[in-house]
C-alpha cells in the first residue's frame, strides 16, 4: 500500500480524535511502522537538502505534527522529556541507541532536574517508539539516520526543563 502524507495525517487524526491516550498512540505507532516499510512514502519526505528537523504536517485542530528529521552524521541528545506532550519516534533509516532515565529531582526553571540511566536500546528501521508525557529518554546517533516523528504538539514552541544525569 502506498502512503501519501495527506492519507497518513488523516489516520494520525482518526485515531487521536478517537483515543489520546498511551493506548491511542500505540495504535499511532503501529502506524507509523506500517508507514516505514512504505519507502516511497519515506522518500517522499526527505531530499538531500532536508534539515534535521522539518515539520510536515500540523494538524490545525488537534495540534500534533508530522516530522521528518534527516541527521547526516553522528549527534548526541541530552536527557529530555517532551514537556507537556508525547512523542512517537520512528527509525527510517540507520540506527537510534536511545537511552531512558528516570527522574531523581525535579527539574525547575532555575536548576536542571536529576535524572538516572534506567537503560539502553536501539532504534532500526522499522522500529516505532512512543514517548508519553514525563518519559526521558537521550536520543545518541553514530552516523546518518533518517526518522518520521510524531509530535503531540509543535515542540518549537514549547519551554523545556533542562535534565543532568547523576553517576552512581
Amino acid at each position: 500500500m502506498t502512503h501519501t502524507l495527506p492519507a497518513f495525517a488523516a489516520q494520525v487524526r482518526g485515531i487521536l480524535l478517537e483515543d489520546d491516550t498511551p493506548a491511542g498512540r500505540e495504535k499511532v505507532a503501529a502506524l507509523v511502522r506500517e508507514a516505514l516499510a512504505d519507502r516511497s512514502f519515506i522518500e517522499s519526505l526527505f531530499d538531500e537538502a532536508s534539515p534535521e528537523r522539518k515539520v510536515v504536517y500540523e494538524d490545525p485542530e488537534l495540534g500534533f505534527c508530522i516530522l521528518a528529521h534527516r541527521y547526516t552524521g553522528a549527534k548526541n541528545s541530552p536527557p529530555h522529556d517532551h514537556g507537556p506532550s508525547w512523542a512517537i519516534y520512528g527509525q527510517a533509516d540507520g540506527e537510534t541507541v536511545m537511552t531512558d532515565w528516570e527522574l531523581l529531582e525535579a527539574a525547575t526553571p532555575d536548576k536542571p532536574g536529576k535524572v538516572r540511566q534506567v537503560r539502553e536500546y536501539s532504534l532500526t528501521p522499522g522500529v516505532a517508539h512512543v514517548y508519553n508525557e514525563g518519559d526521558l529518554h537521550a536520543p545518541s546517533r553514530a552516523g546518518p539516520t533518517r526518522l518520521l516523528r510524531i509530535e503531540g504538539t509543535n515542540m518549537e514552541r514549547v519551554a523545556r526543563m533542562k535534565y543532568e544525569p547523576v553517576q552512581e
